[in-house]
């Protein structure tokens, strides 16, 4: 026997001005003017410029709440609902954000030759059979963005005899591959570090004494040499230690990854701040980049347009249509300009909450008088959502008289001091680095030493807490940091 229930449930749904907000408080300042761009091109109810209208009688601001209740009033005078029925009405009211979502964008790209374009163009030059061409092709498109080859021999195979009818072994397969891995640059194609460093030792001058031994090394002792087990490699090949210096110079002149050279990921990134800081004879002062602030305006011809209907003929089809467009495009606008200026006042409300807590630093730049905070801290300063703070601080760039530096890092956990106070975890990473940028390069410090060394400072750390802030700073085990 079936049972009918009823439950109710209590749901909490974005609404569309709140999506745009979000969307646009976490872009760039690099990425604003393109934003702005695109909704003054698909809605012909924004325009750029001050709204000088209605700039006496609202304080330079043109939606402000006197300008709000005229707005309404205007669009009160027209009876919406002889042109619109229910549907129509929810229909546009879904289209706020001016029918943009994040898919429709599309980012300029630079025009440059890619890996792939290379490796082709130098394929051509090959005098392969047509059975050839189609396995070789098959080839370069298996080689990745950093140049190796990682899908087994086999599975290529596979994927030729499903693809292209084309029945082959892995030992046709190589050969071709041994004609792919003469292109430039050295290394590309290989299957593994060791191949890839192969590849471009065999392209040495095999007059230099050393480039033999380093092409033996690779080949016979590759698990000691990245283990930087120097005496063990010594020790084999029976050579003196400035022999041995000789060749793992020239092993780590190598390129690891070949196809880093003109990969997909070479564009050039520039950081504009979002923010300006000057200190005016001790005084810190913010300013928000101007390019953070665009002059938008509703058009008023646009507007005007509702006010013509009221007299009009409210049966027309084509009437009602026309009414359904201009009120979501004036909607929109509306939407889009608050949305801009409640991005700015997000911005300036927690940069400057920022700046109180971290003023010392910003008087002077010095990196010790950054004081542990955490985005709650903010978030608990200027009354907002833990996550509206993380937006705003995960891409955004202050300008000061010591540089620019992300607000990311100005965020930091604490440390326990012997004296009892908290000090910031990028104060201890800086003194960790300097230990290691100090320390016997024949023998490193491990992370045990360095833990007792930190604790000597006055700093309770324990050895994993260095271990991983070792790892944040990218730098390598002691094992690794062995030289000769």
């Amino acid at each position: 026997m079936q049972r009918l229930s009823l439950t109710q449930s209590l749901q909490q749904k974005l609404s569309p001005q709140q999506i745009q907000f979000i969307k646009l408080l976490q872009i760039p300042t690099a990425e604003l003017e393109t934003r702005v761009e695109e909704e003054l091109e698909i809605n012909p109810a924004l325009e750029e410029g001050p709204d000088t209208e209605f700039e006496e009688t609202n304080n330079d601001d043109p939606f402000s709440d006197e300008y709000d209740d005229d707005y309404k009033e205007r669009n009160d005078d027209v009876d919406l609902g002889s042109y619109l029925n229910e549907d129509d009405y929810n229909g546009y009211k879904m289209q706020g954000d001016g029918n943009y979502t994040e898919e429709d964008r599309e980012m300029p790209v630079a025009n440059r030759s890619t890996l792939t374009d290379m490796l082709m163009q130098q394929f051509g030059y090959l005098n392969l059979d047509e059975r050839q061409e189609v396995i070789g092709m098959q080839l370069i498109g298996s080689i990745e963005n950093d140049g190796y080859i990682r899908r087994s021999m086999q599975a290529i195979v596979n994927d030729l005899a499903f693809s292209h009818s084309i029945f082959t072994d892995t030992n046709e397969l190589e050969t071709v591959l041994k004609r792919i891995q003469t292109f430039d640059p050295p290394g590309i194609a290989a299957r593994s570090l060791q191949e890839c460093l192969l590849l471009q030792l065999h392209r040495k001058d095999s007059g230099d004494p050393a480039v033999p031994l380093a092409i033996r090394i690779i080949e016979d002792l590759f698990e000691e040499f990245s283990k930087k087990h120097y005496d063990k490699i010594q020790k084999r090949l029976n050579i003196s230690e400035e022999q041995l210096k000789k060749v793992i110079q020239i092993i780590t002149k190598l390129n690891p990854k070949p196809g880093s050279v003109e990969g997909e990921d070479s564009a050039v990134q520039y950081l504009i701040p979002d923010f300006i800081l000057t200190n005016n004879g001790g005084k810190i002062e913010l300013t928000l980049n101007s390019r953070n602030a665009p002059e938008l305006r509703i058009s008023r011809s646009f507007a005007e347009m509702l006010d013509t209907y009221e007299k009009s003929d409210k049966n027309n089809r084509s009437l009602k249509e026309t009414v359904s467009f201009v009120k979501q495009k004036l909607d929109a606008a509306k939407w889009f300009i608050d949305a801009i200026k409640q991005r700015q006042a997000t911005l300036l409300k927690t940069m400057n909450a920022i700046v109180r807590f971290q003023y010392d630093f910003f008087l002077e730049g010095d990196e010790t008088k950054l004081r542990p905070m955490i985005l709650k801290d903010i978030a608990n300063m200027i009354d907002m959502d833990v996550s509206t703070v993380s937006r705003v601080a995960n891409s955004k760039a202050v300008q000061t008289e010591f540089g620019i530096y992300p607000l990311k890092y100005f965020f930091s956990e604490g440390i326990a001091t012997d004296s009892g106070e908290d000090v910031s975890s990028r104060e201890v990473k800086n003194i960790l680095k300097e230990f290691i940028d100090h320390e016997p390069k024949g023998n490193p410090l491990s992370d045990d030493k360095l833990e007792k060394m930190l604790n000597e400072r006055g700093y309770n750390i324990a050895r994993r807490t260095v271990a991983k802030y070792r790892e944040q700073l990218n730098i390598p085990v002691a094992r690794l940091r062995k030289q000769l």
